[in-house]
């Protein structure tokens, strides 16, 4: 059964974002809407001149494997009773799943004024600013100084262990850091200027479904997730006050990542500068 809710968020005087939300959705109906999407787009740009709202998709997806345009299949170890799905985004393997929070872009960058590698940037800059957010707003010691960072090797935001406990370890260069794995992954398609596809950063999933797989291609990468961090909140009939006040709910660390992504659509946030490889 899949649950859609939509809303518009007024970013600025001059442009709309629109987010939709699915809930339990399978992939190949959500794709093929996405691209219908994203193609209506393009036409109504085309043949008419209008520029459309671009929209945050907001998805809990049934768990599926996702395998990239250039995917190859050596990197799918074991066969499961998942499904896997070819699908035309870049990148290698990957699995989404409850717990996982994915978001799709269908920005036209051209009105944005984005290049590709402005919008990974924009990707990998969010999920970095919300994810260093919860860790160091956690109440939790496992988190200190743990940080997420993008590579310019590898796509994606993976978090770090400071080998230097001192104040200033958040600024030091990532060779001086201890890699622990990767929480979140991208891969986007572009299209006469239109992007669609995005990210997926782990909250409190089941990470074991990576193990029937090379993550995104890399031999041996560990994954991450959220929830072993900080603390996250389980279901509402189990909860206690003292647990709802240590911890975060999968609902508010969405609602993080979308205002991030809003804001810097909204050109709120610039990016900042990369680190050189």
């Amino acid at each position: 059964m899949q649950n859609v809710t939509q809303q518009t968020h007024n970013t600025s005087p001059y442009d709309t974002l629109l987010t939709k939300s699915l809930s339990a959705a399978d992939y190949v109906s959500t794709h093929d809407a996405m691209l219908a999407r994203t193609l209506e787009r393009i036409a109504l740009k085309k043949e008419q001149g209008l520029r459309t709202p671009d929209e945050l998709w907001i998805v809990d997806h049934n768990d599926v494997y996702t395998l990239g345009q250039a995917g190859k299949e050596e990197h799918i170890l074991q066969r499961t009773d998942t499904p896997i799905i070819k699908t035309d985004r870049g990148g290698q393997v990957t699995w989404h799943g409850h717990g996982q929070l994915v978001v799709y872009w269908l920005f036209d960058l051209d009105s944005i004024g984005w290049s590709v590698r402005n919008l990974v940037s924009h990707a990998e800059q969010a999920i970095e600013d919300v994810v260093n957010n919860c860790l160091q707003n956690s109440s939790s010691s496992i988190s200190d100084n743990i940080s997420a960072h993008a590579r310019r090797d590898a796509p994606g935001v993976y978090l770090y262990a400071d080998t230097d406990t001192d104040a200033q370890a958040q600024n030091t260069s990532l060779d001086d850091k201890i890699m622990l794995g990767k929480i979140a992954s991208l891969g986007f398609k572009i299209k006469h200027g239109f992007s669609y596809h995005g990210i997926a950063l782990n909250i409190n999933c089941d990470l074991s479904a990576f193990n029937a797989i090379n993550p995104c291609g890399y031999a041996g990468m560990q994954m991450l997730r959220l929830a072993d961090f900080l603390t996250i909140q389980k279901e509402p009939e189990v909860q206690t006050a003292q647990h709802i006040h240590n911890s975060l709910s999968y609902e508010q660390v969405t609602q993080k990542l979308i205002d991030n992504i809003a804001k810097r659509h909204a050109g709120l946030i610039e990016l900042r500068a990369i680190a050189p490889k």
